[in-house]
């Protein structure tokens, strides 16, 4: 029986989301690390019983509107349907985001030749572009940064605390959700992502 190319693109898509959840399962397991959840990096009380359910992979992710920080324009998230979106909510004063940043930007470098890869990180910085723009110019991160200080990202997606990272689909569809700070340079996420570029929605 011949296997139509929307079978074959829907089990890649599957192992393309079971490879991102386990090595980010297998780096929980041999690196623990704390989740920011507040300005001041307490982490020791869980989320409220009332706070919003993570979203899980599998669903669509939730359209947003939202500054970039150096631009000034508007990007959304309806916009870049047809695209792989590395969507990432941190803030300046996160320990754990300090530290997983020079990993995305070493993703981001790797992957920025790419027309369809995009990598948005979402700053829930309640000063905005003041605190954001001088780190990221400090720091040299070249991704876009957009400002979101009234965490309009962070409640619709349900970030119990910073940083929190999507991978979403060309179809806009969430297929890998980590909660926590991650090496995002290492091999098999590259690879991974670009076995998810390769596949058409």
């Amino acid at each position: 029986m011949e296997i139509s190319g929307k079978t074959l693109a829907a089990v890649g898509a599957f192992l393309v989301l079971a490879a991102l959840l386990l090595f980010a399962a297998s780096y929980e397991i041999s690196h623990p690390h704390a989740v920011a959840l507040t300005p001041n990096g307490d982490n020791a009380s869980p989320p409220e019983a009332s706070a919003p359910a993570p979203v899980p992979a599998g669903d669509m992710a939730t359209d947003f509107k939202l500054e970039d920080a150096f631009t000034g324009e508007t990007v959304s998230l309806a916009s870049l349907k047809g695209k792989v979106v590395f969507l990432n909510v941190w803030a300046t004063w996160c320990g754990p985001c300090r530290e997983e940043m020079p990993s995305m930007e070493t993703l981001y470098d790797e992957l920025k030749g790419n027309k369809d890869f995009v990598m948005l990180a979402v700053s829930q910085d309640v000063k905005g572009k003041a605190a954001v723009v001088p780190y990221v110019e400090k720091n040299g991160y070249h991704f876009k940064i957009l400002l979101d200080p009234e965490n309009k990202v962070g409640d619709s997606y349900g970030v119990s605390g910073v940083p929190e990272t999507f991978i979403i689909d060309r179809n806009g569809r969430i297929v890998a959700h980590h909660m926590g700070a991650f090496d995002w340079s290492r091999p098999d996420v590259k690879e991974a992502l670009q076995q998810l570029l390769s596949a058409k929605g």
